[in-house]
């Protein structure tokens, strides 16, 4: 059984920081790509940021230079740290691990941009 738990969330003014981590617990023998989607009140979800094994990083146009995702492999954990934040950054953020070819998500957290 693996369980992912996210922390960080919260509520932060406009132009503010926060810094979201996702730990995985479990019976984990391989994790390959890891990262974080969200989804905003009436829309889809959308991709924020992806990292592989290999370390290499995509992020969505959105998000780009405000964005930074990292792993700590000896963790089983992967952060997402989100600089400049706008109110349109609002929404529930999932972390996801592809471990064994299967892919787990985390419970969601809230991130609320507003003054």
């Amino acid at each position: 059984q693996v369980k992912l738990v996210e922390s960080g969330g919260g509520l932060v003014q406009p132009g503010g920081s926060l810094r979201l981590s996702c730990a995985a617990f479990g019976s984990i023998f391989s994790i390959n790509n890891m990262g974080w989607y969200r989804q905003a009140p009436g829309k889809e979800r959308e991709l924020v940021a992806t990292i592989t094994g290999g370390t290499s990083t995509n992020y969505a146009d959105s998000v780009k230079g405000r964005f930074t995702i990292s792993r700590d492999n000896a963790k089983n954990t992967v952060y997402l740290q989100m600089n400049s934040l706008k109110p349109e950054d609002t929404a529930v953020y999932y972390c996801y691990f592809d471990i064994s070819s299967r892919r787990r998500w985390g419970q969601g957290t809230q991130v609320t941009v507003s003054s």
